[in-house]
């Protein structure tokens, strides 16, 4: 089987990784057998919650993150795997198939068992736990025999855009292999827990350093943001069908004092169908390491959800990062913001476009508001991806233990 390791591919624009934001995990100790991810996101896209736990998990033993294989119109290209090794030493995997195989699904999953089992001996990954974020990859992986089998479930993805008909079965599969279940976010937890009896609520949480750094007035403006006028109103996340763009639309047209700029990668959607007011900017994606700096220059930082299928269970994790940032947020009623943001009165809450104009306006004032600013900050003290990731590992060291054969811990 051939095998591909570049030292260093070349990332995405919105792959890089914090350094500011990444609290120092070193000092922590435990004991875990290899870690192999199956994922439906590419480590170089976005950085996010993958991203905030694995490069954690890579900082004390062996990471493998597996994608979606990749299909090469060379219907002669021989199967082989591509390793590129990112932050922390996190390996990268990605299965290379030929075309013809596309039109195939079972002969595909079998190649890519296949070439994954070989990568497993000339690796020697012979001690492994499995982390799913996605069910589908049961179809390539479930022949193996992991010592331990965690599904972190971060969406509901069932309900997306284009999601698998099959998904929902599969999922009922994993529940049946998994030893734990962690979810994104409490409403999803709500769910999930009707369906497996080891199932833990790890909601979205933030990297404090890095996004506070958009709370010093030296941070330097970036060049496409600089002209803007303000006030500012601004979104960060990929734009997609969980954005609500009539509302944007129409807070746009309502309000043309107001300046909204809209960072991400636009996907799933046709980038005609958004609205292109003069007062709209689409200023792209950026990566992870810039973001402070466009939120130091906004006024008012929103979570534009709309209210369907796709939004339903998810907890956004802009929702603590705008907070970390010192920016006043405004959001739609999704319910992992409503609890327990708007319950604390530290997100301003509302969904049609007159009640979305006037919490804005509320938000602009309270962004002077030192009492907002303590609370806020109090509250944010509580969470935090360090935290959270080690409370994922104490689960998994105690199911390990619990185990027959599970291997000595340190």
């Amino acid at each position: 089987m051939p095998l591909s390791t570049p030292a260093e591919a070349p990332a995405r624009a919105t792959s890089t990784a914090p350094a500011a934001g990444q609290a120092d995990t070193t000092a922590l100790t435990y004991s875990l057998p290899d870690l192999v991810c199956f994922a439906h996101l590419h480590w170089d896209f976005v950085w996010q919650r993958p991203q905030h736990l694995l490069s954690r998990f890579a900082q004390h033993g062996r990471v493998f993150y597996i994608e979606d294989a990749f299909f090469h119109a060379d219907d002669l290209i021989e199967p082989h795997v591509e390793v590129k090794e990112r932050q922390n030493g996190v390996k990268v995997v990605v299965v290379h198939l030929p075309q013809h195989l596309r039109a195939n699904e079972a002969a595909a999953n079998q190649a890519q068992f296949e070439v994954l089992s070989d990568f497993f001996v000339e690796s020697g990954i012979d001690n492994y736990l499995f982390w799913y974020y996605t069910p589908m990859a049961l179809n390539k992986s479930r022949a193996f025999q992991p010592v331990l089998t965690v599904y972190d479930c971060m969406d509901e993805l069932a309900q997306f855009k284009f999601a698998p008909p099959e998904l929902r079965q599969l999922e009922q599969e994993l529940f049946q292999k998994a030893d734990l279940v962690f979810t994104g976010g409490q409403r999803l937890y709500e769910a999930k827990r009707e369906q497996h009896a080891d199932a833990h609520a790890f909601p979205s949480s933030i990297d404090k350093d890095h996004f506070g750094q958009a709370r010093d007035p030296k941070l330097a403006e970036p060049a496409d943001q600089a002209d803007i006028a303000h006030p500012r109103i601004g979104f960060f996340g990929v734009v997609d069908e969980r954005l609500d763009i009539d509302l944007l639309g129409q807070l746009a047209t309502n309000h043309p004092e107001w300046q909204f700029v809209i960072i991400g990668p636009v996907v799933k959607i046709d980038p005609a169908s958004l609205p292109h007011n003069s007062n709209i900017h689409y200023l792209g994606g950026k990566n992870y390491q810039e973001l402070p700096a466009y939120l130091r220059g906004w006024d008012v930082a929103t979570l534009l959800f709309a209210r369907n299928e796709s939004t339903e269970f998810i907890s956004p994790t802009k929702t603590p990062e705008y907070l970390a940032a010192g920016r006043p947020v405004v959001s739609t009623s999704i319910r992992d913001v409503v609890r327990p943001y708007g319950e604390l009165n530290l997100v301003q809450i509302a969904d049609d476009p007159r009640e979305f104009g006037q919490a804005i306006a509320t938000a602009l004032e309270q962004g002077k508001d030192a009492d907002w600013r303590t609370r806020t900050d109090d509250y944010l003290a509580t969470i935090s991806w360090d935290l959270t990731w080690q409370n994922m590992v104490n689960l998994m060291q105690e199911r390990l233990a619990a185990k027959p054969t599970a291997p000595r811990l340190a």
